[in-house]
C-alpha cells in the first residue's frame, strides 16, 4: 500500500469497541457520500482501524504533505465534544492505540508532514467486550467532524 496522495484522511479506531470505532465509521460515511461531496484527486481516505501506527504512519511517502486523523480522545470534554489537536498538543505516550503503543512516535518521524487530529470525546468504549457501532451521542457529532475535515481540505488547497 503506497497511499500515493498529497493529503490523507485517516480514521483510527476499533469498530468492535463502541465509540472507539468513531474514526473508521466516519471515514465510511465520507466514502458513502463521495459522489455528492467529492474530494480532490490527490486526497485519499483510509479506514486504518487499529493498524495506523504500524501500517500507515510507519510507511511514509514523499508525496504526503498533510494527514488529517479522525479518532476519539479523552481531552476532558463532554461526550460528543470535538476538538482539534496538533502533535504538540498530545503528550508523549498519551496518544496510544489499544495495545498501549504510542501513535505519536511514528507521526513525529514524518518530517515535513502537517498532522491534524480531529478528536471526539467518547461516551462509551466497551473494550474488552465487543459492541459494534458508536453511541447516539457520537453519531450526532459525525456530521460536524465531516464538515471540519472538508474545511481542512479546502484550507490546505487554497492556502497561499
Amino acid at each position: 500500500m503506497a497511499y500515493d496522495a498529497e493529503l490523507l484522511i485517516v480514521g483510527c479506531g476499533n469498530v468492535l469497541y463502541k465509540d472507539d470505532g468513531f474514526g473508521p465509521l466516519t471515514i465510511q460515511e465520507i466514502e458513502k457520500n463521495i459522489e455528492n461531496r467529492p474530494l480532490p484527486d490527490n486526497v485519499i481516505t483510509i479506514d486504518a482501524g487499529t493498524s495506523a501506527p504500524y501500517y500507515v504512519f510507519s510507511l511514509p511517502n514523499d508525496k504526503w504533505k498533510k494527514i488529517i486523523i479522525i479518532d476519539i480522545a479523552d481531552f476532558g470534554g463532554k461526550p460528543g465534544d470535538i476538538t482539534e489537536l496538533s502533535l504538540d498538543d498530545v503528550p508523549a505516550g498519551k496518544y496510544q492505540d489499544p495495545h498501549s503503543i504510542s501513535v505519536q512516535d511514528p507521526l513525529k518521524e514524518l518530517n515535513g508532514v502537517d498532522v491534524s487530529i480531529i478528536a471526539c470525546q467518547p461516551e462509551k468504549v466497551s473494550s474488552p467486550f465487543v459492541e459494534y457501532g458508536v453511541t447516539e451521542t457520537l453519531e450526532k457529532s459525525m456530521p460536524k467532524v465531516i464538515d471540519m475535515v472538508y474545511e481542512k481540505v479546502d484550507e490546505y488547497f487554497t492556502k497561499p
